[in-house]
């Protein structure tokens, strides 16, 4: 367990966990990091976020999504729901502009935190500064598991509740669950215009197994109503962790930081 991490609690009742959060005091924009499925904070592209805060003296807030990390609950019982609910009741306990940072799924927890943002500020008392998403998978459970399984996958998980597929990312396979894929069809976000009211570019590697550069662009098609950049890496992978690869991340990055 971290000894730093703050806890806040999501959820009432048998729904409650304990979200681990890291806080680096510092100027605004505050950069708000989003990690992807099975990541936490402490991973290359996080820690090299919270150190370029420092650097800049910008505020930096990190968090694990429950299951993940050093925060409570299983990965299992994790929902798109969920995991959304607890990125923005996190969101909702840093102060001044943020930059959203998200990281494939976290892209997608980005987009609806934004979403959920607006709905209850509207865009005149909005937050957000800009919206950074590194290899975004919006939509990834429908799009990019679910409509590439086998029907013999598919009929797993709809008897048992759960698929445990391997990964090149992890030595334990992911556990996919009924209710996560069930769940992510109510929180598609590709289906319609996505008004962010705020500046977005998109980091993507050509070479990504994981979410194809294809899904990056179909995200533009969504993003009309806000300036975007998508920058295609053609040597890089899924993490984009290489050190050009956080060079061209923080520079992004600064770049709404001065603009």
């Amino acid at each position: 367990m971290s000894e730093t991490a703050e806890r806040i609690t999501v959820g009432l009742g048998d729904a409650a966990r304990e979200i681990a959060v890291e806080r680096r005091a510092g100027a605004a924009p505050g950069l708000f990091w989003l990690g992807g499925f099975r990541s936490d904070m402490v991973g290359t592209k996080a820690l090299a976020l919270d150190d370029h805060g420092r650097a800049r003296g910008l505020a930096v807030t990190r968090f694990d999504y429950s299951g993940h990390g050093v925060s409570g609950g299983r990965f299992e019982d994790g929902t798109i729901s969920r995991w959304a609910e607890e990125a923005k009741a996190v969101f909702d306990t840093t102060e001044g502009p943020q930059i959203l940072i998200g990281s494939s799924m976290g892209g997608w927890i980005a987009l609806l935190l934004a979403r959920a943002h607006l709905a209850e500020v509207g865009r005149g008392a909005s937050r957000l500064k800009a919206m950074v998403l590194i290899a975004p998978a919006p939509d990834f459970t429908e799009e990019l598991m679910w409509a590439g399984f086998s029907e013999e996958i598919r009929r797993e998980i709809v008897e048992t509740g759960v698929y445990r597929e391997l990964s090149e990312y992890s030595d334990e396979p992911y556990l996919i669950t009924r209710a996560l894929i069930e769940d992510g069809r109510e929180n598609l976000v590709l289906v319609r215009e996505i008004d962010l009211g705020c500046p977005v570019a998109i980091l993507q590697g050509v070479q990504d197994t994981s979410v194809p550069w294809t899904h990056a662009i179909r995200l533009t098609t969504r993003l009309t109503r806000d300036d975007v950049t998508l920058s295609l890496v053609h040597d890089g992978d899924h993490r984009l962790s290489r050190p050009q690869d956080i060079d061209k991340l923080l520079a992004t990055i600064d770049g709404f930081v001065d603009g």
